[in-house]
């Protein structure tokens, strides 16, 4: 161990972690110099000096029996992350969100001592917090991004900070859509529907074609219309483009673009989109939305049989606590509902208004300084002595 160096272990399992993790580090080395990081974790994390024991696509993968299939592969890793953070302790472990993997490796690891921090609060809200108890035996503090997960933990005594949602520090408070328009060279007038099926290629396999099909019976009632397409990587890209093949929908005005997600909403006048965090990127950037889901059948099955669901999906319509923008999800998710959903709030200017007002609400409430406010909590955590010696260390 380097002296005054401060070692912290982390484990960020999507794409939306890496993204935190990396902001989170960069916070810290601010206070913390000769701060090390390393664990799992993305290319924004790397980018942050964050070395990777294992790359993060490895745990990315989303539902029961999805999981099961790549079962020996995960194990493996957690088995790895465990040998090895026991036999050279590091100073804190953060687990950023990720909670199926990251909670029984936090659990050891607080029995033997070692601050552990975890980083967006699983959905205990959707859970009747059947998982609070096992959450408080297994981490030292919670970081959450919601304003209302902080009393269920602190009813329950559990050390938890709200620190915000990052994407709130990022994004702009004010509607940019001409803007958007203009860098992505589009016509301020014409009507573009963005649409976004996901960042897992799990999702795409389930959601591509329902999406293209949506696109389908939009033009027919609206030829002028144009589809904007944002795909995260080069493999949902593929997996998009064979969907369209397999659809016969090359004649469609359907724009593909290589990342580009935000401009692409921006400059959208409705956006149907994957439930997940893409949800809480469209109301942030104020875009009326259409959410649609679809997932293995077992899965969901699965899922309908847990009590304590809310009766909301997405996001936007969790933190509102209301349906502000229609869900469609499973069986429910027709490309014929979907189509006529986003029609109906392209025509409803009065509505979209209203919607964009809520957005900007949320938007306030969750703009906090995340990153400097989770870097707080997480120095309060560690031992006042391991602070101290790497302060003096990097003078």
């Amino acid at each position: 161990m380097t002296a005054g160096v401060v070692r912290i272990a982390m484990v960020a399992g999507e794409a939306s972690g890496d993204l935190l993790a990396s902001h989170l580090i960069r916070s810290l080395k601010a206070r913390l110099p000769n701060a090390e990081f390393y664990g799992v974790g993305g290319p924004k994390m790397a980018g942050e000096g964050f070395k990777a024991w294992h790359p993060l696509e490895k745990l990315s993968v989303r539902g029961y029996f999805e999981v099961l299939r790549h079962f020996r592969e995960i194990a493996g890793i957690r088995r790895d992350l465990k040998r090895r953070l026991l036999a050279d302790p590091p100073d804190a472990f953060i687990g950023i969100d990720a909670p199926d993997f990251n909670l029984a490796l936090e659990k050891v690891l607080k029995n033997r001592g070692i601050p552990s921090i975890h980083y967006v609060s699983p959905s205990i809200w959707a859970w009747r917090g059947k998982r609070i108890h096992k959450i408080g035996a297994a981490v030292s503090r919670v970081l959450a991004l919601f304003p209302f997960e902080s009393p269920l933990y602190e009813k329950q005594g559990i050390p938890v900070s709200y620190v915000g949602h990052p994407l709130a520090d990022i994004l702009p408070v004010d509607d940019a859509r001409d803007d958007a328009r203009e860098l992505l060279g589009l016509p301020a007038q014409q009507p573009i529907f963005a649409l976004l099926p996901g960042s897992r290629q799990s999702e795409l396999h389930y959601m591509a074609e329902t999406f293209i099909e949506t696109a389908r019976q939009i033009n027919r009632k609206m030829p002028n219309a144009l589809f904007l397409a944002p795909l995260a990587t080069r493999e949902t890209r593929l997996l998009f483009e064979t969907a369209l093949y397999r659809c016969a929908a090359n004649e469609l005005p359907i724009r593909l673009l290589f990342g580009h997600a935000h401009e692409a909403m921006m400059a959208s006048d409705v956006v149907l989109v994957a439930s997940g965090t893409a949800t809480l990127e469209a109301a942030l950037l104020k875009r009326p939305m259409v959410i649609a889901y679809k997932m293995a059948s077992l899965t969901y099955r699965l899922m309908q049989h847990m009590e304590g669901y809310l009766p909301y999906y997405g996001l936007p319509n969790i933190l509102a606590g209301k349906f502000v923008v229609p869900e469609f999800i499973q069986d429910d998710a027709t490309s014929e509902n979907l189509a006529q959903a986003l029609l109906n709030l392209y025509a409803d200017k009065a509505t979209c208004t209203r919607i964009s007002e809520i957005f900007r609400e949320i938007h306030l409430q969750l703009k906090q300084n995340t990153a400097e406010k989770a870097a707080k909590a997480i120095l309060e955590c560690l031992p006042v002595a391991v602070c101290n010696h790497a302060l003096t260390a990097s003078i």
